[in-house]
């Protein structure tokens, strides 16, 4: 079982899936990140997908998965379920852990990505405390749309 970092109030940083691994913590990022390394030694096509959620007075990036199965992309949340985070995998419907909210300028980007935008592993990298960091909204999700508008 891995926990979400800021739920157990763990300032550790792990980035790596082995980090995840061996730590037994992480953000949203890292637990894609081992999500997708366990999928994949599985041989299950998995990548890594994010979104631009309000977070306090601004705007915070998460990560998240999409596997490939019955011939399409279906995205898994491995953020961890809590009181009000309920996310759930299904080839049926989506349900992630959090609602898109475009009018508060919220962004479900549809993009596979192979690997970690560099924003999210710069930002992670030069971290000594991943629970201030969450506080201050990490990281800046505009990178993450230079990658997508790039790529698209």
């Amino acid at each position: 079982n891995v926990s979400h970092s800021y739920d157990v109030s763990d300032p550790r940083v792990t980035l790596r899936a082995s980090d995840v691994l061996r730590e037994g913590v992480g953000l949203c990022y890292a637990k894609s990140h081992l999500l997708a390394a366990v999928l994949r030694a599985q041989g299950i096509p998995t990548g890594l997908c994010y979104q631009r959620l309000t977070h306090f007075d601004g705007h915070v990036l998460h990560g998240l998965n999409a596997v490939y199965l019955r011939g399409g992309w279906h995205r898994i949340d491995p953020r961890g379920n809590k009181p009000g985070v309920d996310a759930q995998f299904s080839l049926d419907h989506e349900q992630l852990a959090f609602p898109i909210d475009t009018a508060a300028g919220d962004i479900d980007y549809p993009q596979v990505f192979v690997g970690p935008v560099q924003s999210v592993v710069d930002v992670l990298s030069s971290a000594d405390n991943i629970l201030a960091l969450y506080d201050r909204g990490l990281p800046p999700d505009s990178k993450v749309s230079l990658v997508v508008s790039r790529r698209a």
